[in-house]
């Protein structure tokens, strides 16, 4: 409905007002507030009043004429200094649930009118360690994202970027040396840049025999490099296994070390040094990245000979785009807010489009347990693992409660609520939602009532549904696609959590005050069986959101304090 609206505006105002398609506003078209001024409203009008010279209201009475004619709309009327609010006829609300049973499991997944081939890179954590619970919230919103672009049409390669070259894994491998060192009865000092987490002296005790066994001392670099090898393995064997726990799938674990030794870093200097782009300054090389945007000049090569590890994501986003990937999306700590300029400023200096590279930065998760903050270290190696949040709260829990907000927002992560079974957990509101309308279509069964087959939804007159409350629901269905539009354009996955909590919100209102006063399941069988089609409808709607975010929607659970459901 709002596009048919914003469509009619637009052609009012080119054929009516004889503007040029580029002269209209950016207007919005927005869900009412209260009952009394419609259901949609627009402020077109008033962002056309200077433009045109003219009175809002004028311009206002000119739209009301051409948004009448549409067949969904029973009545248009001007408001205030000149918006417009629109009322919606019941019978195109009562359409929806039609509409939704039809497309079931498909229901908000219009497709992209230009399908693309995208890559999100999203974790991508050191392999030094096991993912810590702040990992978990670029895992969910790199999940997610990839769930609403691919519900969206488009084709996506969900990708893992493995640092395993460089310093920080040979001082994982140095750090795992020293653990079979004091095995040994070594008293060498710990490495100063190693990691003190139990998980190296489990490392340590899964190596092989050959390797565990060597005499105090260093070893050679041949063993140590086979350690570090061993190390890294045995590391990433944990973090597949802690995302698979975590319900996060990765399509490639893309190495950083094949990256060094395949030749693609070269190729990525040859295309810059084409362009004059790089520049051999105090014994090291640079690239212009201010000539693209970025600050000042960026080092690749260092004095000693070593390349930077920009140097390195130079070549590995260039390949990403070789392998036929038109959009690239990262999901970064916010931490690395810095380093976007440069490598977008890389990759337009590669010939490639502004747009092609996408950063979607996170900010911090704070840890809490009943309103008090966590306090770890991570020198002495004090950390929770994403595994004992997942373990504690339950997958459903914490992808939820990392997508309840914006990722330009910190959030702050109560285990105690996350494990909560009452309505104050948020993630429980919403399930609980599902599981009342489940228990409905239960209830109505054991009654003998008829459940109207949603196949043929059709089949049954919803004009009784007729309560301000039951138009508001429908409303809020259909606007379930436009949500995952948004959601999906604006790289935004915490707007579908944002619509199914007020969606769930709407239908516990809904049942707490109809459900004893005019019980669903009472009174006219023509009133009932529309319901049951509604509520259906709601059903299909909140597992299309639940399954979008990765979180399960149960059919029956039990809140504390109330019967279970």
């Amino acid at each position: 409905m709002k596009r048919l609206i914003r469509e009619a505006i637009s052609t009012a105002l080119t054929d009516g007002l004889g503007l040029d398609p580029g002269q209209i506003p950016a207007f919005s078209i927005e869900a009412s507030r209260q009952a009394s001024h419609g259901d949609f409203a627009t402020n077109a009008a008033m962002l056309l009043a200077r433009r045109l010279k003219r009175p809002p209201r004028d311009i206002a009475v000119e739209l009301v004429e051409k948004l009448a004619a549409l067949e969904f709309v029973a009545r248009v009327e001007v408001a205030g200094p000149g918006f417009v609010n629109l009322f919606i006829e019941p019978g195109a609300f009562q359409r929806v649930a039609y509409r939704v049973l039809a497309e079931g499991d498909d229901f908000g997944s219009e497709k992209a009118e230009k399908p693309e081939k995208i890559l999100v890179e999203f974790v991508s954590a050191n392999p030094t360690g096991p993912l810590h619970f702040g990992h978990g919230r670029g895992a969910v919103v790199g999940d997610v994202l990839a769930n609403l672009l691919s519900y969206s049409g488009h084709e996506v390669t969900r990708e893992f970027y493995v640092n395993d070259a460089g310093a920080q894994v040979d001082a994982l491998a140095r750090s795992v040396v020293w653990r079979l060192m004091q095995q040994a009865g070594s008293e060498t000092p710990f490495p100063e840049d190693g990691y003190r987490g139990d998980y190296v002296a489990g490392l340590a005790g899964l190596l092989p025999e050959k390797l565990a066994g060597f005499p105090p001392g260093e070893p050679d670099q041949e063993t140590l490099d086979a350690i570090r090898d061993l190390a890294i393995a045995k590391m990433l064997v944990g973090i597949r296994s802690d995302l698979d726990a975590f319900g996060v799938r990765m399509d490639h674990f893309t190495s950083e070390r094949e990256v060094v030794g395949s030749g693609r870093v070269a190729q990525a200097f040859s295309e810059l040094e084409k362009g004059g782009l790089l520049e051999r300054r105090d014994g090291a090389l640079w690239f212009s990245a201010e000539r693209f945007g970025d600050e000042k000049p960026r080092v690749l090569v260092k004095k000693n000979g070593d390349n930077t590890y920009f140097a390195t994501d130079i070549a590995y986003h260039l390949d990403k785009l070789r392998r036929g990937h038109q959009r690239l999306i990262n999901v970064w700590g916010a931490d690395h807010h810095g380093y976007v300029p440069r490598m977008k400023a890389a990759l337009q200096a590669l010939g490639r489009p502004p747009g092609a590279l996408e950063i979607v930065l996170v900010q911090m998760v704070s840890l809490l347990r009943d309103g008090q903050p966590i306090v770890l270290s991570k020198r002495k190696g004090e950390i929770i693992s994403l595994r004992e949040v997942v373990e504690e709260v339950g997958r459903d829990a914490a992808r939820f409660f990392f997508l309840l907000r914006g990722t330009d927002s910190q959030i702050e992560f109560d285990l105690e609520l996350a494990k909560k079974k009452s309505l104050d957990n948020p993630v429980f509101y919403v399930q609980y939602g599902h599981a009342r309308l489940s228990s409905i279509l239960a209830k109505a069964k054991e009654r003998g009532i008829d459940v109207p087959d949603p196949t043929r939804a059709q089949e049954v007159d919803l004009a009784p549904l007729v309560l301000d409350e039951e138009i508001r629901l429908l409303g809020k269905m259909a606007d379930f696609p436009e949500t995952v539009r948004r959601a999906a354009g604006s790289r935004a996955p915490h707007l579908i959590v944002f619509y199914v909590q007020e969606l769930a919100s709407d239908f516990h209102s809904y049942y707490t005050q109809y459900g004893r006063s005019s019980p669903i399941l009472g009174g006219d069988p023509g009133l009932i069986a529309a319901r049951l089609i509604m509520v259906q409808a709601l059903r299909q709607v909140i597992r299309c959101a639940l399954a979008l975010i990765g979180v399960s929607a149960p059919d029956r659970m039990e809140s504390q304090g109330e019967q279970a459901l």
